[in-house]
Order: C-alpha cells, then sequence, then structure tokens
C-alpha cells in the first residue's frame, strides 16, 4: 500500500494533517469524497453575483491602491474593475505584498466572494490568478474537507498525483450487476469524482462508488449467514400448552416471530437473529415461547440480561410463567453467595437446570451447561461482540436471540444487522391505547401537578423521574433527593420512595416489588426505571428537564405507562429559556408520535449515525462514500443483490466474482484497489 509521503510537498506536518482526515495511504485519497464543488464553467461578471450564488470569476484591471487604517494596522485596499465595467474593492487583510505585485494598470483573473455595502461592491475572500487556466475557468473544482494547515491547492495537487500513480483499477462488482444499477466503471467513477465535467456526472460517481462501498459491506456482513431456504418447523407440546394457558391471544406480529424463530431453530446451522419491537410489544413473551421449543428437545437455554434489576423481573415473570409446565428455572448473578453459587453451578452441569437467567456473570468461565442449546440476550445493544460470544461458546452449536426494544431504524438495520435475520413486532397488544404526551413548560407545572393528582385520586400509579441523584456540585437542574421531599408535601397522603442506582440490587427489588402490589402509588426515580418495569396500574411518567435526555432514552421512558388499557400520559417539563434547539426539536417528535420506529428515524437524521452502532457492536460503518441518511435507496438495492449473490455463489467461487473474493479476504475490504501496473 502505497503512502501520501510518496506525493510532493507532503511532510511529516502534511503527513499527521491528512492522517486526521483518515488518509494513510494514496488509495485513501481517491476515496476522499469533496464536501462540495465549486462551478467555474462560466466567466461571472461583479454584479452577477447574487443570494444564491454570491461569487463572481472575471478578468478584472487594477484602478488604484489606497490603506485604511484596522484592528491589523493600516490595510491594503485595491480597487479593480471588470470587463463589464463594474468597480469593486479588494480589502487585502494581512496581503500588503498585492501593492506590489500587482500595479495600476495590471491585469489578473479574480475569483472572489462579492458582498454588496451601499453603493460599492467588496470583498474580502478571493483568488488571484494568472490565467483563465490557473483560475480553473471551464472545470468543476472539488472542495475538500481540510486539517491543520492543508489549503485546497495542496489537495487537489495531492488527488492528481493519486490518480495517476494508482490508475487504472480493476472492478470489482460483476458487470451485470453494475449495469442493472446504472453504475460507472471503477476507473470512471473515481476519475469524476473528483475531476467531473458537470454535476450529474458528479453525482453518477458518487453514486456508483457509494453502492460498491454498501455492497463490499453488505456482502461481508452476510457471509456467515444461511441462505438456504428453511424448513417449516412445527409447534412443539410444550409451546402448545403455554399459548393455551394464556388470558389472551398473541398478535399476529408475535405469531409470526415465534414461527421464524422456530424455522431457524430447527435449522441444523445455529440462529442468529434479532427480535426487535416498540416498548411493550411483547418481545419477551416470544422469548419465552421459543425457549419451550428449545427446552422441549432436552437442551438449556440461558436468558441474559443486562442489570440485576431486569435479570431479577424476568427470572420472578418466568417463575410464574413457565414454572407450572414443569421449567427448572435458575437465577444467577454475581451477587450470589459462595455457596449457593456451587448449588446453582452443579445443577447447571448435570442438567438440572432448564432456563438459567441472569446478568453478565452468566459467561464467568466457572459457570458449565450440560448442553447449552439457545441463548436469548436482552436489550442486546447493551452488550458487546466479544460477550456475546463467549456465552455462546458454553454449547455446541447455539442459536442467539438478541432482543432490543430500541427501535433501530430501517436504513441502519439494514447495514448493522446484515449478518442476522431482522424480526419486528410492529403492533401493540390489543386494548392498549396511545399514550398521550404534553409539554410542560415551567408555567404549565402546577396545572401537572393537579392532573397527577387526580390520577392518584382514580388509584392510578405515577413515575417522576429526574437526570441526577442529590444536588452535589453546582448545577441548576432538579435532582431526585431534593424533589423526592417536595412532592412528599405535595401529595401529603400518598405513599412513595426514592429509586436510583447508589441502592442496592435487593433495596430496589424491594421497592418495585412494593410498587406492582400498590403499597407505593409513585416513583421518584432517575433513569434507572428507564427498560424493563412492567406496571399495569402506572398512569403517568413526568420527567424533568426532559430536553436534556435523548430520544432513544424518552421513548424508552415514556413506555414505561400505556401498559395496560387504561389511558397514559407522559409529561416532558422543560424550561423554555435555556432549551436548545436540538431539545425542542426532540420534544417535537416526542409529542408527535409514539411509534418509536419513527421516532428511531428522527433520531437519526437529528443526531446523523454517529455510534449508533457502537464499537462494541460490529466495528464497521466507517464508510467514506455512502451516509446512512441519504442513501437509503442504494442501500436496499445493494443488500438484495448481495443477497441474490450470496444465494447463487456463497463462496464467491465462479469467475465473475473472483475480483469480490479478493476484494474481501486482501487487506481493507472497503478499499480493495489493484494497481495493474505492478
Amino acid at each position: 500500500m502505497k503512502g501520501v509521503d510518496l506525493a510532493p510537498g507532503i511532510g511529516k506536518s502534511a503527513k499527521k494533517d491528512l492522517e486526521k482526515l483518515g488518509i494513510f495511504s494514496l488509495s485513501d485519497v481517491l476515496f476522499l469524497m469533496p464536501r462540495s464543488y465549486d462551478d467555474r464553467r462560466r466567466e461571472r461578471h461583479i454584479k452577477d453575483a447574487d443570494y444564491d450564488n454570491p461569487t463572481c470569476l472575471c478578468r478584472v484591471v487594477v484602478l488604484s491602491h489606497s490603506s485604511f487604517p484596522s484592528k491589523r494596522g493600516m490595510t491594503l485596499k485595491m480597487t479593480v474593475e471588470d470587463d463589464d465595467g463594474t468597480e469593486m474593492e479588494l480589502l487585502c487583510f494581512n496581503r500588503p505584498f498585492l501593492k506590489n505585485a500587482h500595479k495600476i494598470g495590471s491585469s489578473f483573473y479574480l475569483y472572489a466572494t462579492v458582498q454588496r455595502n451601499r453603493y460599492t461592491y467588496q470583498s474580502t475572500s478571493f483568488e488571484i490568478k494568472n490565467s483563465a487556466e490557473e483560475a480553473g475557468i471551464g472545470k468543476i473544482l472539488p472542495i475538500y474537507p481540510l486539517s491543520g494547515k492543508l489549503t485546497q491547492r495542496q489537495m487537489r495537487s495531492l488527488v492528481r498525483f493519486a490518480l495517476d500513480e494508482l490508475l487504472p483499477v480493476e472492478n470489482i462488482i460483476p458487470d451485470r450487476i453494475m449495469e442493472k444499477e446504472g453504475m460507472l466503471g471503477r476507473n470512471d467513477a473515481i476519475s469524476l469524482l473528483h475531476c467531473p465535467p458537470s454535476t450529474s456526472a458528479s453525482k453518477c460517481a458518487r453514486n456508483s462508488l457509494a453502492f460498491e462501498e454498501i455492497f463490499l459491506l453488505e456482502l461481508s456482513l452476510m457471509g456467515n449467514r444461511d441462505h438456504r431456504k428453511k424448513e417449516k418447523a412445527r409447534e412443539t407440546e410444550l409451546e402448545k400448552r403455554f399459548i393455551e394457558s394464556l388470558p389472551f391471544s398473541l398478535t399476529d406480529d408475535q405469531r409470526k416471530a415465534v414461527e421464524e424463530i422456530r424455522d431457524d431453530l430447527k435449522s441444523k446451522r445455529g440462529m442468529n437473529r434479532l427480535l426487535q419491537g416498540d416498548v411493550g410489544a411483547g418481545k419477551t413473551l416470544v422469548a419465552w415461547i421459543s425457549a419451550l421449543n428449545v427446552i422441549s428437545k432436552g437442551k438449556q437455554v440461558a436468558f441474559m440480561a443486562p442489570t440485576e434489576l431486569l435479570a431479577r423481573q424476568h427470572a420472578d415473570k418466568a417463575a410464574e410463567l413457565l414454572s407450572p409446565l414443569g421449567v427448572r428455572i435458575s437465577f444467577i448473578t454475581g451477587d450470589v453467595k459462595k455457596s449457593a453459587r456451587e448449588l446453582q453451578k452443579r445443577a447447571l452441569r448435570q442438567g438440572e437446570v432448564d432456563l438459567a437467567i441472569g446478568t453478565h456473570a452468566l459467561f464467568s468461565d466457572d459457570i458449565e451447561f450440560k448442553d447449552l442449546g439457545f441463548v436469548i440476550i436482552d436489550e442486546q445493544h447493551r452488550f458487546g461482540v466479544d460477550q456475546r460470544e463467549a456465552l455462546r461458546r458454553k454449547g455446541d452449536n447455539v442459536s442467539i436471540l438478541s432482543m432490543t426494544a430500541t427501535p433501530i431504524p430501517r436504513t441502519l438495520s439494514l447495514t448493522l444487522h446484515a449478518d442476522l435475520d431482522v424480526t419486528t413486532i410492529h403492533t401493540l397488544p390489543k386494548g392498549r391505547k396511545p399514550i398521550i404526551t404534553h409539554l410542560v413548560s415551567e408555567e404549565k407545572r402546577e396545572e401537572m401537578y393537579r392532573a397527577i393528582g387526580v390520577e392518584f385520586q382514580r388509584g392510578h400509579q405515577a413515575y417522576f423521574v429526574y437526570p441526577r441523584i442529590d444536588d452535589e456540585g453546582e448545577s441548576d437542574l432538579r435532582d431526585v433527593s431534593s424533589m423526592y421531599e417536595y412532592l412528599k408535601k405535595k401529595y401529603p397522603s400518598i405513599p412513595s420512595r426514592l429509586i436510583h442506582s447508589k441502592l442496592s440490587e435487593e433495596e430496589k427489588s424491594r421497592i418495585l416489588s412494593d410498587f406492582r402490589e400498590k403499597k407505593l402509588s409513585y416513583l421518584v426515580a432517575t433513569s434507572v426505571v428507564e427498560v424493563g418495569i412492567d406496571i399495569p396500574d402506572a398512569t403517568i411518567m413526568a420527567i424533568e428537564h426532559a430536553d436534556r435526555f435523548g430520544l432513544a432514552a424518552l421513548h424508552q421512558l415514556r413506555g414505561r405507562v400505556g401498559r395496560s388499557s387504561l389511558q397514559s400520559y407522559a409529561f416532558l417539563v422543560f424550561d423554555k429559556h435555556r432549551i436548545s434547539p436540538e431539545g425542542r426539536e426532540r420534544l417535537s417528535v416526542m409529542r408527535e408520535t409514539n411509534d418509536g420506529f419513527k421516532i428511531a428515524e428522527k433520531d437519526l437524521l437529528i443526531r446523523g449515525p454517529g455510534e449508533l452502532s457502537g464499537n462494541k457492536q460490529s466495528g464497521f460503518l466507517k464508510m467514506r462514500i455512502a451516509t446512512l441518511t441519504g442513501d437509503i435507496d442504494l442501500i436496499e438495492k445493494a443488500r438484495e443483490e448481495a443477497y441474490l449473490l450470496l444465494s447463487s455463489d456463497p463462496g464467491l467461487i465462479k469467475g465473475e466474482n473472483s475480483a469480490l473474493r479478493r476484494a474481501l479476504t486482501e487487506g481493507d475490504y472497503l478499499l480493495p484497489l489493484k494497481d495493474t501496473r505492478n
């Protein structure tokens, strides 16, 4: 791989600045996406500058020199006139040498950003060139991202060197796919990205390279998937008994999810599926039914949750639902005493446990299963790939079901989870009413308290959520400790408790148990109640400083209410004098919709992809050309083509796919280049 220091004018300093842009080699240079283009195909006189394009590009003559005082001392003002007879003042800050370089009566080509100052045209940002060619007249010039002391002139020179040094390169995508998708060949696409004759040419080049980038990523992620058609599997007797015992019917989405997972579990190759759905959509119930399928075949199941609080709730629910069917359940966390832990470990090793529920303690080295066949991971984004694989290695050909109540935008799931089969539960159980969300400014606070008081009179329950535990440190944010005392005075006869992360797991569990049994009417909490809390009579979620929370957190918190047929409400409290534009936009999104998938899409648009994937999740998404927010169509097409290709040629052994195979197995597959002259 050829380094950038081979290019003329690239010393140690410039090399460091390029590395900040992610450029370490000449091949990186070729895939540096211009942030915009400067259209200089036609000359523009000074008076042609307007709001849409405030620039001029023309030949001018120097009429006069003068100076005026400024903060930087005396500044040169050079008056010029174009061929159309229009004059303009060039304010030459820190450029006194221009007076001698361009004497009165001399001419040059000028590219300038024009400002209208009363009756005079002025410019403080301009380029002076000796010829039309140097000025770029007749061309579209790329404008690159810069770092440190790098200049556009330096970047353009570097790109020209890289083009001369590395082109031509071979096409790596099969001709039939390129023709079908209207793609340019690799050489043309790379050249036109940096030297386009028209805006349409630069767009076509960019889309061709973006498709290639996504296509390679999809192929690499899909490589481990089973692309064979799955056989339909039958419902086991244990599943049937459980489903018939439920006091309600499964939703259509739940039935479909159960069938898809059941078919996967029948396959000889271990399942790797993501089950995503909005809060309250019934994902855990699908997981229990799927666990029964595996248990009925004599294998063990591990259910892993990110916190002990959530794991304990799952264990309690599993005991209530599954123990009557004869399922043997063990709750395993890091806090279990040594003697009890030894008993649990022995029971797991001897196959006396069917379902082990716990936290990260499940993948400890000392935990062994007799015959682990299925791993269920709740809130999968809280665990890294290494952690999940450590648990998978505790069995032979173990199937994995990852669950998330943090909806993933379709554009992200297509890319992030190309290595997974994705099942989505959209519909909520029947009888659920949409949560009514109110935005509450400080002036409306008392109205909110009165409305919550009415809910208490109806026998309903509430959460009050705050971003801080106490008032230590300098902050004007309300905290749970202070507000707990305030709310006790506001509702003097209403039983309540304070809950936050500093409490022990046992204490938090006791509080939630009392809340579930309606011994408490409200909790004053931090975001510790964000996931996994299911209280049917809770109808109020009041979030203070709601604009300080992300959209995903707000949606999860709001999802703690509306878990029954009762009408529920969310109050998002904010200070209108301190809220940021982004915070206001987030709250508006929450008021507009209860749909977690729409909220996730909005979150992606507001924040950009950023760390949504997380390095722990995949390490991919280091795309240079494509974007998750702007290339939805390309992602869908690339995914479809990748799936079809792997279905017909899983090992990429056909001759037409040899370049692809080499690109995916040699070096950085996102930028596979072959120098045909070496």
